[in-house]
């Protein structure tokens, strides 16, 4: 977690991440195209036709960097900017899409709590996100792609929601493995209030992130900002239940501009909390998935953690050839014939099936009387 940015750049990205909403693509280009400090510092000096202070230099002008900083330390939360070396390099290609309902462009800064070094664990990581008014069909499914997941040394990324998010992160929890909550508010405030308990235990053995500063509150278009995070801090996105209103729609929308992999989980046909996903999967823009072995498949190098297709368990017919297949297809299951009637239904000559016949008298599945033939007892059913 070695720092390499000046503490005059830092101390500059607090104060604008302190007085701008998340995902403003406009203060996203002037940061990206000057710098974090002298962006501070003009707007600071920025004055009006007046000379009355703009509404930016007025709320810089009362905005103490250094105290923020020293309150969060107390509250053990860090402030990561790009050049740390916990900095996601993820986030870093949120500099080349276009906007998204007017939001856009790489964060200030994360608000982090917990003791994960976030840049190791998001190398290897996987949204799994969804409706927050899940079925308990999409949170089964959620918990258990969760809990695979973490089985395989794949952090799960969520954002702490309702339904399908919780489970994600318990699922994960459950199997031994690493998860992240992204939030929408400051990570210093529990939301919802009832996963107060789930995001304490997170913030004790994973990690809580946001791009607001704590004490920040929650509103509808900063989720819809924390959205594009969740994309790019993993290398896949996985909707489980999604409705075709459903912010999980939003982060889908951004793991597609970001080249992430997408995948889908169905639902019953008839279930509109899958309406969204299945519109996804049905316009080719995400991959179906139904267990983890398949999210393996798709977000690991090509060759590795191929998922073999599952087949029904072999019987002792598949092991016989086609024409052995219709042989014992022909002997009667009761009475025994003679091998000339079990020809005329093979349709096959008398000498191939009597040469089959014996092959499959050898195999245990006919039996002789005499000159006639018959299904051996065990074979009967």
């Amino acid at each position: 977690m070695t720092a390499v940015v000046a503490e005059e750049e830092r101390l500059a990205r607090v104060a604008l991440n302190a007085i701008a909403e998340p995902g403003d693509p406009r203060l996203g280009r002037l940061v990206a195209a000057l710098g974090a400090q002298e962006v501070y510092d003009r707007l600071r000096a920025d004055v009006d036709l007046t000379g009355m202070r703009s509404e930016a230099g007025e709320r810089l002008a009362a905005t103490d960097p250094e105290r923020i900083l020293g309150e969060a330390d107390d509250l053990g939360i860090r402030f990561l900017v790009p050049g740390d070396g916990e900095w996601p390099g993820g986030l870093d290609d949120l500099a080349t899409v276009e906007p998204v309902n007017q939001l856009s462009g790489e964060p200030l800064g994360l608000w982090v709590k917990g003791p994960l070094d976030l840049a190791a664990v998001c190398r290897r990581s996987v949204a799994v996100v969804g409706s927050r008014s899940a079925t308990t069909y999409g949170t089964s499914v959620a918990a258990d792609l969760s809990a695979h997941l973490a089985g395989e040394a794949v952090t799960v990324v969520s954002g702490a929601a309702f339904g399908i998010d919780q489970a994600a992160h318990r699922g994960a929890l459950a199997g031994g493995g690493q998860t992240v909550a992204v939030l929408a508010c400051g990570v210093d405030r529990p939301y919802p209030a009832a996963h107060r308990g789930l995001l304490e235990h997170l913030a004790e053995v994973g990690a809580v992130v946001s791009e607001l500063r704590p004490g920040c509150a929650p509103t509808r278009v900063r989720f819809l900002s924390r959205n594009r995070l969740i994309a790019a801090l993993t290398t896949g996105t996985v909707v489980v239940e999604a409705a075709v209103r459903s912010g999980a729609l939003n982060t889908a929308n951004w793991a597609a501009r970001l080249n992430r992999v997408l995948m889908g989980v169905p639902g019953p046909v008839t279930s509109a909390p899958s309406e969204g996903v299945h519109e996804l999967v049905r316009e080719g823009r995400a991959g179906l998935v139904t267990r983890g072995e398949h999210v393996m498949e798709l977000v690991s190098p090509a060759g590795r953690h191929l998922h073999r297709s599952p087949r029904g368990e072999t019987q002792g017919r598949d092991r016989l050839d086609l024409t052995e297949q219709r042989v014992l297809e022909a002997v009667p299951l009761v009475r025994a014939v003679e091998s000339s009637a079990i020809a005329r239904t093979a349709g096959l000559g008398v000498d191939t099936v009597r040469t089959t016949l014996s092959r499959l008298a050898e195999l245990g599945w006919v039996e002789s009387e005499g000159p006639r033939w018959r299904r051996a007892g065990e074979q009967l059913c």
